[in-house]
């Protein structure tokens, strides 16, 4: 029998790790898992997700991918989780039952509305990317197979792609109710027919890039750790995203950028000043004084 060799990595702040696995392990197809109980055919998953701030798992031929709840950093446990599933594989533990095996898992994907009138969020039931990716044209998708595609269709304006979905904006030409069925059964035909989301890791060009972490002053890294812990989460569920940008000690501004369906969205001065901009204020007393937005 083989001896397994697991080795994690991921980008810091990244809330996704890799961790790569030598030899491969015996899967015919990937698996993706967001709770335990879908999990319970495959006991390598539910064992990870014993775990607290595992929030969902994925299961690939070399490689599986972890994402982790906002309560802790991935160095903080990246070496322990490796050689937890090191351990598990070499101890001879069960991958996937047979029945799941066997099992042809089909894609699945739903519409769902955004705050936004304009951007509509398609979910599927299976991980599309490990880092969030903007699109603002078809001249940003060379490495982009799907958000490439889907530029062809006149109405399509913008592409968010984040952990599970994408969220599509709109020209005003089109109405949802004309365009969501062709729009969803178009992203799940791509991903029944086991087509690339992305083919190479997201180009600075795609997406805000946010400072890095070992630049940042101790009030950046409290602003950044809320927008995380607190905001991040809600933005997420509702097709967006928020990443920081910059604070002004003196002015005690800070400004934050949004995309997807945050973006150029009618309530999201509403969200910023009664929401983000109060409860920095509220955990940072006297370090802020408001918070501004630009669009992604």
């Amino acid at each position: 029998m083989s001896r397994y060799t697991v080795q994690g990595r991921c980008k810091k702040g990244n809330a996704i790790a890799q961790f790569s696995v030598q030899p491969p392990l015996p899967l015919e197809k990937a698996f993706h898992f967001n709770t335990i109980d879908e999990a319970k055919e495959a006991p390598l998953a539910q064992q990870l997700f014993y775990l607290p701030f595992v929030k969902s798992v994925a299961l690939e031929n070399a490689e599986i991918k972890i994402e982790r709840f906002n309560i802790l950093e991935w160095e903080d446990v990246l070496t322990e989780v490796s050689e937890q599933l090191q351990n598990y594989l070499n101890d001879g533990g069960e991958i996937v039952t047979d029945q799941l095996a066997a099992k042809q898992v089909p894609v699945t994907v739903y519409a769902e509305q955004t705050p936004n009138p304009a951007v509509m969020k398609f979910v599927a039931n299976k991980m599309l990317v490990e880092e969030l990716q903007e699109f603002k044209s078809i001249d940003d998708t060379n490495d982009a197979p799907l958000a490439q595609a889907l530029f062809h269709f006149p109405f399509v304006k913008e592409i968010f792609i984040d952990t599970n979905y994408i969220s599509i904006t709109k020209y005003e030409v089109a109405e949802w109710d004309a365009i969501t069925m062709e729009l969803r059964e178009f992203i799940r035909t791509h991903l029944a027919d086991g087509k690339k989301v992305v083919t190479a890791p997201k180009k600075e060009t795609q997406s805000v890039q946010e400072a890095p972490s070992i630049d940042r002053t101790p009030a950046e890294q409290k602003i950044v750790n809320i927008l995380e812990e607190y905001i991040k989460p809600a933005v997420a569920s509702d097709g967006g995203n928020i990443a920081f940008s910059q604070y002004d000690e003196d002015s005690k501004v800070v400004e934050v950028v949004l995309q997807g369906a945050c973006s150029g969205c009618p309530s999201s001065t509403f969200t910023l000043k009664n929401g983000i901009e109060n409860m920095l204020k509220e955990m940072m007393p006297g370090q802020v004084n408001s918070v501004s937005a630009i669009n992604g």
